[in-house]
């Protein structure tokens, strides 16, 4: 069975690397060639295409890892979008966080094509996605779900099917706010610790293990003792996902106070040029936070 995965980023390459690992047919296209995931997925023992069309082409499920709605839209519904060349019957599924209203427009215009759509945003990182023990939220119809399953499976740990389409979009929006405010609590305790002279060494190991522990404490608070600002989650993928919190909520900032200050705190250090840390690209994730308490 043939599986096509869209989009060979920093989290798709380790999907689809998952994927293919596990013995599944798989063939990827990326929309910037010879970026550093169709090699992965080639040493993995799969194949990369240099168009939507080929690699869709018998394709029984569809995967997507693209970053903002206008991309998932493009290469799924759009002009030369997989909408033109894939089967009837066949299960697309998107990892990416484009928010409820997005999924359930594209949910709408596939199904008039007989195809099913699910959005499976995920949460777990880089980590998580290297691993295959990402979450992932479905919504979406149930028969396409236990389809796609086998696969999804190979990608993750902890799968839900949590309604029909825009549930798993509404879920991820809904754990983005709890990874942006522990972000902050995570960085006030090292700006603490460091006011107070404590080993940071000991912060991440001792409390981890403790009521006040977190997975950005246990994941994050290694990398911001190393000053390591490379994103596992890119910053600018999180500020995208906080303002589709605040359109789901007709943008009443008062509402979540705290997503608010942590957007604003995620946007001080999104402004830096990031030639101090972050990638080689000058991108920065989500522990690039701790920066702004200088």
């Amino acid at each position: 069975m043939k599986i096509a995965y869209l989009g060979l980023g920093l989290m798709g390459q380790a999907m689809a690397v998952n994927l293919a690992k596990a013995g599944l047919e798989v063939v990827g296209w990326n929309r910037t060639p010879g970026k550093p995931g169709e090699a992965a997925l080639m040493a993995a023992g799969g194949k990369v295409e240099n168009s939507i069309e080929a690699a869709v082409k018998d394709a029984a499920v569809v995967f997507t890892c693209l970053g903002d709605i206008g991309d998932v839209e493009q290469v799924l519904t759009g002009k030369g979008g997989v909408v033109d060349f894939a089967m009837a019957g066949v299960v697309i599924a998107d990892f990416s966080t484009i928010g409820p209203e997005a999924a359930k427009r594209i949910y709408d215009a596939l199904r008039a094509k007989s195809m099913h759509f699910l959005d499976a945003p995920v949460t777990g990182g880089d980590v998580g996605a290297r691993n295959g023990t990402l979450t992932i939220m479905v919504g979406g119809d149930e028969e396409p779900f236990r389809k796609a399953l086998f696969a999804l499976e190979k990608m993750g740990k902890n799968i839900k099917h949590c309604g029909p389409s825009g549930s798993g979009q509404a879920l991820k929006l809904c754990n983005q706010i709890l990874c942006a405010v522990n972000m902050i609590s995570v960085c006030e305790a090292f700006r603490l610790a460091e006011q107070l002279g404590v080993d940071e060494n000991l912060l991440v190991d001792v409390l981890s293990g403790g009521a006040g522990g977190s997975w950005a404490l246990s994941n994050l608070g290694p990398r911001i003792i190393k000053k390591d600002f490379e994103p596992g989650f890119a910053l600018k993928h999180m500020l995208k996902d906080l303002r589709l919190v605040f359109e789901n909520i007709d943008g009443q900032d008062d509402l979540l106070p705290g997503t608010k200050l942590a957007q604003d705190l995620f946007k001080i250090v999104g402004e830096g040029d990031g030639s101090d840390s972050g990638g080689a690209d000058g991108a920065r994730g989500t522990q690039a936070m701790r920066l702004a308490y200088k």
